[in-house]
Order: C-alpha cells, then structure tokens, then sequence
C-alpha cells in the first residue's frame, strides 16, 4: 500500500484533527494557483511600470507591494491549511455576524476609506482591507453549513430556500450601499447555486431567483452610477461616451485589438501609458491581450477554468463520502472564482457594464490576493480531509 493510505502511527503528526498521512501526489490545484501568482506578478508590473516610475519615482514600486503581499496570502494560506474544516462550520453563524459587522465598519468615520465615491475600504496603514472580499466567503461558510443542517427542508420546504437567502439578503443590501454592486451579483449567484446544487425543487429555486434578481435590479438603478454605465456600456463609441462613461472599455478593446494573435510582445503594451485607467488593476486582462494577444487570454481563461473545475471535483469527492458540508463548502468556493473571473473578463471584453472587480491572482491588490490565497487553501484543506477520510476506510 502507498504512503498515502497508510494511517499515521505517531500521534500529532500531519494537520490538526486527522490521524493520516498527506496525500504525495502533485496537487494541480496548488500547481495552477501558482502558476496564477507568478503570470499575475509579471503582468501587473508590466501593467503598472511606467504609472509607478512617474507617480512614486520607482518602476518597481508595485512589484515590491504586490510581492510582500504574496507573501503574506501565502502565510494565511498555511495557516489556513492547519484549521480543521470543522472549526468553520462550528463558527459559522459567529463568521456570518462578522460579515455584517465588517461592512457595517467601513460607515465608522475615521475607520472607513472613501475611494472613487464608494466606501469599500478599512485603511490598515500598509494594506486597505476590502471587507466584501471576506464577507463574500464568510457568507459561503454558513450557507454550506445551513444547507447541511436543513437539507431536508431546502428540498421539501418553502423555509429551507427562504430563510438562508433572507439573511443573504442583508448582506446584499449592506454592499448596494457601501457601492459594490459586483460583489453583490457574485454573492446572489452563488447562493442560488448552491442552493440549485442542494436539491431544491426547480420550481421553488426559479421563482426565488426571478424575485431576487428583480430586487438586486432594482436596487442597482437606484444608483445614478449604475444608469451612467450601462448607458456607456450599450454604446461606448458614441461620441458623448467615448471620453466619458465609455473611455475605460473603449481603450481596453483597443488594448485587445492591437494584440491581434499573439501580442506586441511583453512589456510592449501602448495603452498601459496613460490611456488605460487601472491598466495594472481591474484592466490587467486588457494589457495580457495586448501584449500576449488572443493566445495569452486564453491560456488565462483555461488556469480559471481548470481551477474551477478542480474546485468542483473537490467538492464532488467529499460529496460522495457523504461529507456534506465540505462538499457545498468546496462548490462555494470554485463559484466564487468561477463569478469574480467571468465578470472581471466580461468586463473586460465589452460583455458587462465595467464594474470594480479585480481578477483573482492578476490584478493589483492586496485584500484580493490574500482572500484568494485564502480561498485556495481552504479548497486543499478539503481535499486532503476528504481523501485522508477515503484512506482511512481503506486501512479499516
């Protein structure tokens, strides 16, 4: 029998809470992440070169940020890596309060940071924490342990789908008014995912996604911004929009267009001067379009795709021994990214009104790094529990 299904015989050894030795294979989802940290590294100081030179006197400058906070995502990671996926679902109502209460902060004069009109900001000194980033996971862990606990009733009951989206619902209102509508639709579709995924009946989950969605659209036009954009976005050539509401897609579809194929080469990108706002942030896509062309962007579009898809089969896997809230907990996670990726390269693109989302791993940032490197550590830690429990019937 191989290592990784021989039970440990010292006591303590491996994680926290598990008898068995790690699994020895290559963990793809490990490989993909960090092929994702070290393409993120080089195009985001290609993207933000020439802005760190002229704004702060150093072309270096976000590269040195941006890989102190690889670091520090790395040290969470580890440490998340230690934390028994029970203790998650133990803490999951204490972990939903906190999401409440952080974005509730941000409003705390002197605490919040106001940034291009919204309040999405804690200012930490060296960091500026985006509690969506947090609250968006925390909120995945109690719905994966509410839909554990009322399985039963998400399938039978009107109350099993109503009242976890209610208390979703909260949160939803509490980022319209931070703004950050993006986060807010990541948040409603992977709810009603999970949900869909949960067994509830078709019925009951399309009637509750028309109502939700009609309420999130409705919220949304309530703010002037949202009328501006998706005006901008319907026609971003009009002559009104091009160097208004519009200016950010146009100059990123001239990004995608002078790459053709293959790109101008790296480092060689025209609109990261100047033309394209937040070329090294939200726009990063944009820039591997044009200097890696058509071949970079999908090679890009194919890591997230692989990354979800291992997300998925994590989840699948403890699935199938039955280990219910790790198995929602893992789809969370993989529709998480799945959401952030989709609208981040819709934007992108030209397929969705521009909106601030970073894209995990390649956008400037340090609360988008850390709560992926986050993220992808809890996904390991649910596969290394859900094939330690799979050797651990095998060695009984």
């Amino acid at each position: 029998m191989s290592m990784a299904g021989t039970v440990s015989r010292r006591p303590g050894r491996g994680m926290p809470g598990l008898k068995l030795s790690a699994p020895q294979s290559l963990n793809s989802l490990l490989l993909i992440t960090g092929i994702l940290l070290l393409g993120g590294l080089l195009m985001m100081t290609s993207a933000s070169i020439e802005i760190a030179s002229s704004q702060f006197g150093d072309p270096f400058y976000h590269l040195k940020r941006q890989a102190i906070f690889v670091v520090i995502g790395l040290l969470v990671a580890i440490i998340t890596l230690h934390v028994p996926i029970k203790t998650w679902r133990s803490y999951s109502w204490f972990l939903l309060m906190a999401s409440y209460g952080l974005l509730l902060l941000v409003f705390v004069p002197g605490v919040g940071k106001v940034v291009n009109g919204s309040a999405r900001w804690i200012d930490l000194g060296f960091i500026n924490l985006q509690p969506s980033e947090l609250a968006k996971v925390f909120t995945v862990i109690y719905l994966a342990s509410s839909l554990e606990r009322h399985l039963d009733e998400v399938r039978e009951k009107w109350s099993g789908v109503f009242i976890p989206l209610a208390l979703i619902f909260a949160a939803m209102v509490l980022l319209h008014v931070l703004p950050d509508l993006g986060v807010m639709v990541i948040l409603m579709l992977t709810a009603f995912s999970m949900i869909f995924l949960a067994g509830a009946k078709l019925y009951r989950f399309f009637l509750m996604l028309i109502l939700c969605v009609g309420a999130v659209a409705s919220l949304a036009i309530m703010k002037p911004y949202v009328i501006v954009r998706l005006s901008s976005f319907l026609n971003p050539w009009a002559a009104e929009n091009v160097y208004g509401g519009g200016y950010q897609l146009t100059q990123a579809l001239i990004a995608f267009g002078r790459g053709e194929w293959f790109g101008v080469g790296l480092g060689n990108s025209i609109q990261k001067l100047y033309f394209l706002p937040e070329a090294h942030n939200d726009f990063v896509l944009a820039i591997i379009g044009e200097e890696l062309g058509l071949f970079g962007v999908a090679v890009i579009v194919l890591l997230f795709c692989l990354l979800v898809m291992n997300a998925f089969a994590i989840g699948k896997a403890a699935h199938l021994k039955n280990r219910l809230f790790a198995a929602f907990f893992a789809y969370g996670l993989g529709l998480l990214f799945a959401g952030q990726a989709m609208i981040n390269i819709g934007v992108n693109i030209g397929l969705l009104p521009t909106k601030g989302l970073t894209l995990p791993f390649l956008s400037y940032g340090g609360a988008s790094l850390i709560v992926s490197c986050f993220m992808v550590a809890l996904l390991v830690r649910i596969q290394y529990e859900t094939e330690c429990f799979s050797a651990r019937e095998v060695a009984q």
